[in-house]
């Protein structure tokens, strides 16, 4: 039974310097709500509610943010304000957090193995809040919840992105299967357009089955020096089956100061009753 689910938090994020300096990019907001809150509601939403952060130095509003504050909660007690809390205080009272740091950004991969303690030995979830996913019904993470008890095996989230851009994702090879997923045969770390097997491009939402730490401990240093999610999945792929779901809903990479800002007017859009 899925009931974990891991969030990668301990990136620097450069590309929103000097924002960033003291700031977690996972708290940078989307409206009023940070992102690592959307991505927490969307693990919630898939019945995951123990959740695990892999955080590092500088990343303590993080842990503030999922945590009680009397004083305020004191001061705006009675006022309109407090509403805006409550979702939030409801969503603390659902989860079960624990943390761990990663103390050398080493990559995806090397996150992942961190947070191997917080896990233990189940299937889990694992979400990267950069990329925020918004769905009208099913969240994504849920929708890999239900594949992942078809086929019981490690499942990842792909979208089609444009040939230009293989480069900035890890990309599959895979056969589709008649449910409209694809059973992977490989697994590429951002190659260039004219070496990459498709345009099915790996987003940051995963279910893993405990078998990955034990390949990831055996993963070499891959693309940029570091220890590549993407690598060790695919020597998984050698023995084990792995699953790619192309999933229902919109994505938004919002790592990127494009896809923040497209992200926002988006919602705001939808908030104010607009179709976007």
């Amino acid at each position: 039974m899925l009931k974990k689910c891991l969030f990668l938090a301990g990136g620097y994020g450069t590309r929103f310097l000097p924002a960033t300096k003291a700031m977690p990019k996972e708290m940078l907001p989307i409206l009023d709500k940070p992102l690592i809150q959307y991505g927490v509601e969307e693990a919630v939403q898939a019945g995951l509610h123990e959740i695990g952060f892999v955080t590092g130095r500088g990343k303590r509003a993080i842990e503030d943010h999922f945590d009680s504050n009397f004083e305020l909660e004191n001061r705006i007690k009675g006022t309109s304000r407090e509403e805006a809390l409550q979702t939030l205080e409801e969503l603390i009272d659902t989860c079960t957090i624990a943390y761990t740091r990663q103390g050398e950004i080493l990559g995806t991969g090397h996150a992942v193995l961190c947070g191997r303690l917080l896990m233990g030995h189940e299937p889990f979830g694992v979400v990267l809040a950069d990329d925020l996913c918004l769905n009208e019904g099913l969240g994504v993470l849920a929708q890999l919840v239900e594949v992942y008890r078809k086929y019981e095996c490690c499942v990842v989230a792909v979208e089609q992105v444009a040939v230009e851009l293989t480069n900035k994702y890890g990309i599959i090879d895979g056969v589709e299967q008649e449910d409209g997923t694809y059973l992977v045969n490989e697994l590429v770390e951002k190659p260039e357009p004219e070496n990459a097997p498709s345009r099915l491009g790996i987003v940051g939402r995963y279910i893993l089955v405990p078998k990955i730490f034990d390949e990831l401990e055996r993963t070499e240093p891959g693309y940029g020096g570091e220890i590549q999610l993407t690598d060790a999945l695919n020597a998984l792929a050698r023995t084990d089956r792995i699953v790619a779901c192309a999933f229902d809903g919109i994505r938004f990479d919002c790592g990127s100061i494009e896809g923040f800002v497209e992200a926002t007017n988006y919602c705001l859009q939808k908030r104010q009753g607009h179709q976007p």
